[in-house]
């Protein structure tokens, strides 16, 4: 919450929008998005429901800029993982297992960065202005080259197909989360009949093993196409 009744500077309107953020941040570690709401968000920013709406332009507006947020802290904490979880000597198959396990562990902790990408493409890009989109989407594309080049890097037998590989390891992110986070019936009926718990999923374990697919197949496409790999990294 800002000291201050209205914002006059641009010091004070950047100190008021990342108040917003923040609001919402700690709301996101509270409740899932769904409950997330504009009327709640002012409630606890002090402010009314049209005064944030100057700030942003809609609650999907806001919750993109925390994905990117959330997104951006991950992309900055995996190199070092990576570093220390991928022999760098081991043979292919190897590394690609290692650098799945090094992705999906990583994500354990970050419940509110797998809760945004999970509804990024079916609830947070719409209700969204197209300048709006188009600034989330040119972030996002940023953070893909990132990851991408970091995998290339511990994988380069994955060629040109690093940047494709990337994007569908995003995507699988928030298939396996919502999948890996049943509805309180779906839970009841796990309860009521175990022989369904078959289909309940770890969400690190799950998300491992598509990533480790993912990964051996673009490699073995990379390979069959005859992409180059490129030199390895000293």
């Amino acid at each position: 919450m800002t000291n201050f009744q209205r914002a006059r500077s641009e010091e004070q309107r950047e100190e008021r929008r990342r108040a917003i953020l923040d609001t919402a941040a700690a709301m996101l570690e509270e409740m899932p998005i769904g409950e997330v709401s504009l009327n709640e968000l002012s409630r606890r920013v002090g402010l009314a429901k049209s005064n944030v709406l100057r700030y942003f332009e809609s609650r999907e507006a806001i919750l993109l800029e925390l994905l990117d947020r959330a997104w951006r802290q991950w992309v900055a904490d995996l190199p070092a993982l990576a570093d220390a979880g991928v022999d760098q000597d081991a043979p292919v198959s190897r590394r690609a297992e290692q650098f799945a396990a090094v992705v999906a562990g990583s994500l354990a902790q970050r419940r509110v960065l797998c809760d945004l990408l999970s509804a990024q493409a079916g609830v947070l890009e719409h209700n969204v202005s197209p300048q709006v989109a188009a600034r989330y989407k040119r972030a996002a594309v940023a953070n893909v080259v990132d990851v991408s080049a970091l995998a290339h890097r511990h994988l380069p037998e994955l060629g040109d197909g690093a940047p494709q590989l990337t994007a569908a390891m995003i995507m699988a992110i928030g298939a396996v989360w919502t999948h890996a986070r049943p509805s309180p019936a779906m839970l009841a009926a796990y309860e009521a009949d175990p022989s369904l718990t078959a289909f309940k999923l770890d969400f690190v374990t799950a998300l491992q093993e598509m990533l480790a697919t993912l990964t051996a197949g673009t490699i073995a496409r990379a390979s069959l196409q005859g992409r180059p790999p490129g030199p390895r990294p000293v």
